[in-house]
């Protein structure tokens, strides 16, 4: 049988220069590895591996001899191999892996090589590994609360009847991947209807990439809806830019303010809807992407398209489930919930606590028209909380803007009552929410009321009004 040794006074010339070729890689990578013959005579052993030992000359000399608690003759004899093997070599302990040469079905050799020069080493490999794991699911978790919108159906309050219709359309449309075009009002939430019917889709892990098609400049839209190419323009980024529909590939893409799109601009929406492709600008390739559409407006599109200024082409492919957001005056049974619900949401965010909004306050609400929707009373909620003394902890309706609850009182026709008593009924209303909202300061609210003090001091005691 053939040894390493045979095997080695065989070599020609040109597998000579290949074992040279080999020391160097050896020496160069730095490993520490070592080849020893059927006897267990080292053939070649790396340059670290004789600093690590402090040996020289090691050729020729049997392993044992040179290398403490080795286990490569048990290797010659088992033909096994050995991997992550703690050896102590002096003062250290390594982590060595062991491997049999074999030619012809038969152990001619074995190599030794260490994976580590120092257990001390693999635990420091380890800690490292675990805080760069840490650091990606710290990055990943990060990641994910970017791209997974706050908003969910949860978030949606709805108890009328025409709130409630729209949550349930909205919640049917997240299971398809239909265009869906979000009318109402401002502040409506249209945005929040859109984030919950992504977030209920089969696109949730996708990205949800929002554009208000109103508020960018028509000389803008373009590269930002479409990207560009490097040196399209003057300016031009390095490489390029991806614009909104290439970013939302995968997941859905939200159209804010459709209504204020450009036409020219239109055009291009509508072939992007149709092919499900784009062009960047100064590009000459094609890319296909896959997106969902969710368009949203405040403006009457039939109108517009009558008009003139939207197409009645991109219309109809917008118009494939159209989804109409109440207004606030139209779903009152709503304002005592929402109100509750953005006292806890702005109280939490300015480190307020308020412990609730008072029945005559929910009244004032509930009386108002809010042309401005659930966003201004949002704002309504905020500034009560920011105004209320230290010693109040619940919205009262002195706390409610300047002439909100003294304006806005409502009385329903009751035929049981004569006009003498509504009329009555409406002065008690005014005077109380005059008072309640200056302190009753009477000095003050006699002459917000154009009556005397002497006058208003008479109608309290008929209407039998407290300070409570």
């Amino acid at each position: 049988m053939e040894t390493l040794k045979d095997i080695s006074k065989n070599f020609n010339e040109l597998d000579n220069i290949k074992l040279g070729i080999l020391n160097i890689i050896m020496d160069t990578t730095k490993e520490c590895v070592v080849v020893v013959d059927s006897d267990g005579i080292i053939a070649m052993m790396s340059k670290a591996y004789k600093e690590f030992i402090n040996c020289d000359n090691p050729e020729g000399k049997y392993v044992d001899d040179v290398i403490e608690n080795t286990k490569l003759p048990e290797i010659l004899n088992s033909g096994h191999t050995e991997y992550g093997e703690i050896q102590q070599i002096g003062n250290k302990k390594v982590i060595a892996m062991r491997v049999p040469i074999k030619y012809d079905g038969k152990v001619i050799g074995a190599i030794g090589k260490m994976i580590f020069r120092d257990i001390e080493e693999l635990n420091l490999l380890n800690n490292k590994l675990n805080r760069v794991q840490q650091e990606v699911e710290f990055y990943k978790r990060e990641l994910g609360k970017e791209r997974k919108e706050k908003y969910s159906f949860d978030n949606i309050i709805a108890i009328s009847i025409k709130s409630l219709e729209a949550k349930r359309i909205c919640t049917l449309l997240s299971k398809t991947d239909s265009t869906v075009l979000l009318i109402g009002e401002s502040g409506t939430g249209k945005e929040i209807h859109a984030c919950a019917i992504h977030n209920s889709s089969k696109r949730a892990l996708g990205p949800l990439v929002k554009i208000n098609c109103g508020a960018i400049p028509p000389s803008l839209i373009e590269t930002e809806l479409f990207g560009y190419d490097e040196g399209a323009f003057t300016g031009a980024k390095k490489g390029g830019k991806k614009g909104k529909f290439e970013l939302a590939n995968g997941g859905t893409i939200f159209l804010d303010e459709i209504g204020d799109m450009a036409i020219d601009m239109q055009v291009r929406l509508l072939r992007v809807i149709q092919e499900k492709e784009i062009e960047r600008v100064g590009g000459s390739s094609v890319k296909k992407i896959d997106i969902r559409i969710i368009a949203a407006t405040n403006k009457n599109l039939e109108e517009a398209v009558k008009l003139g200024k939207f197409r009645e082409d991109l219309y109809y492919r917008l118009n494939v489930m159209k989804v109409e957001l109440p207004p606030l005056r139209e779903r009152k049974e709503d304002i005592e919930p929402l109100s509750d619900r953005l006292r806890i949401k702005v109280a939490n965010r300015l480190g307020i606590y308020v412990e609730g909004i008072s029945k005559d306050a929910i009244n004032c609400l509930y009386n108002y028209n809010w042309p401005g929707n659930v966003r201004e009373l949002e704002n309504i909620i905020e500034r009560s909380i920011i105004l209320l003394d230290s010693n109040n902890i619940i919205i009262e309706p002195k706390n409610l803007p300047e002439g909100f609850s003294l304006n806005k009182i409502k009385h329903d026709f009751n035929e049981e009552k004569s006009l003498k008593n509504i009329i009555e009924d409406v002065e008690k209303d005014v005077i109380k929410a005059c008072l309640n909202r200056n302190n009753w300061n009477k000095n003050k609210a006699s002459k917000i009321l154009g009556i005397s003090r002497a006058n208003l001091y008479k109608k309290i005691d008929a209407y039998m009004l407290e300070d409570v």
